[in-house]
């Protein structure tokens, strides 16, 4: 039987500002695209379907135009809740949509009952577990010590009473000890909400969401999808894909990975700025319709640069400076006899401080100019 593993959508996501429903749009598509030439029986939605509890209207529009396309395609869809779900809305309708095969997490209650599916190697018990932390998992064993997110997890698993005998499947949003993050998940400090792996070794595969790059944790069958866009430039690197997981017989579990291409990628790039506007840089690049993120090694600031670095590269998110004054780390140091010193010449020892190089002569008479119309007026 064939399972396609995806989370993390975050429908609705803006990212330094820019909404990404559009590049949304467009991945969901080739998804769409993907299923209809793989023909899975299952498609895994692993949490975080959108990006906040309460989604823009447009982000449940769009989660609703895709669930409707899943729906005409014969297949079964399961649905759980993130961290950054509100669990009762995504909850909403679940005993409705199970009748259609579209599978939503219920709130957990202290019970969760797996869904059946079987094939020629017999049947396959599909668990669904939203996103909790320790307090959701006391209130229903009271009698249990549960002080961590491990504890908690534990506990429901323990709580499931799993066969063995047969293939289990669980579907659970929590972040496994040792996963690697990235710049746009939330962020425990102290990794206060790792859940270590060991608990998850009873089930056959684990569809794990919560971390966004794509990654197994400690078993090659417990694995983060990752998400199907970038959504920070530490991500810049990475390749988004589908997790196509193709169970047969107990045991027997193939993993293949179908690379999404977006519409924008999100790339880092660095030099001057009159290299990175040279055509020849550029013209044969995605470069100018990507979200970049531009490192400029110009010594000297540029005036109103990202403007003028717009009429190339149209969705810059990030502008950063690499050069001696950022790399600099000096501390400013005057001379005891600092009295002694003309305006002029503190300016200039502040400006080499910051610069790592002293003041030019155009900028020495712009600065001579200042400092004498000052104490003209004063």
């Amino acid at each position: 039987m064939k399972f396609m593993h995806l989370s993390d959508l975050h429908l609705g996501k803006r990212v330094n500002e820019f909404s990404m429903l559009e590049d949304q749009v467009y991945i969901l598509n080739k998804i769409v695209n993907i299923i209809d030439l793989e023909k899975p029986a299952a498609i895994i939605l692993a949490g975080d379907i959108y990006d906040k509890p309460i989604p823009p209207a447009e982000a449940v529009e769009l989660f609703d135009d895709f669930l409707y396309k899943l729906s005409q395609r014969n297949l079964k869809v399961f649905i759980i809740s993130g961290n950054h779900d509100s669990a009762e809305r995504i909850a909403f309708g679940a005993r409705l949509f199970d009748k259609t095969g579209i599978y939503m997490s219920p709130v957990y209650t202290g019970n969760i009952s797996p869904i059946e599916m079987s094939d020629e190697f017999g049947k396959i018990n599909i668990y669904m577990l939203p996103f909790i932390k320790p307090v959701h998992v006391r209130r229903y064993f009271p009698d249990t010590e549960i002080t961590s997110y491990t504890d908690a997890v534990s506990t429901v698993i323990e709580n499931m009473h799993l066969d063995t005998g047969i293939r289990n499947i669980l579907i659970t949003h929590q972040f496994v000890t040792g996963a690697s993050r990235t710049e746009s998940e939330d962020i425990s400090v102290g990794g206060s909400d790792n859940v270590n792996a060991d608990v998850f070794f009873d089930f056959d595969y684990v569809a794990l969401g919560h971390i966004h790059r794509s990654q197994s944790c400690s078993s090659e069958y417990i694995r983060y999808s990752g998400t199907p866009l970038k959504y920070s430039f530490s991500e810049s690197k990475d390749t988004k894909s589908i997790t196509v997981v193709d169970i047969k017989e107990k045991g027997n579990i193939k993993l293949d990975f179908i690379p999404l291409t977006p519409l924008r990628d999100m790339v880092e790039i660095k030099g001057t700025y009159d290299d990175l506007m040279l055509k020849s840089f550029y013209e044969n690049t995605t470069y100018p319709d990507d979200y970049v993120h531009i490192t400029l090694t110009d010594e000297n600031d540029i005036l109103d640069v990202i403007t003028r670095l717009r009429v190339v590269y149209k969705n810059i998110m990030k502008l950063d400076y690499d050069n001696q004054r950022t790399r600099s780390n000096s501390e400013i140091n005057l001379i005891n006899d600092m009295e002694s010193k003309s305006p002029l010449e503190l300016f200039d020892i502040f400006y080499d401080s910051r610069n790592g190089q002293p003041l030019n002569n155009e900028q020495r008479e712009f600065m001579e100019s200042i400092i004498e119309d000052i104490w003209r007026n004063k």
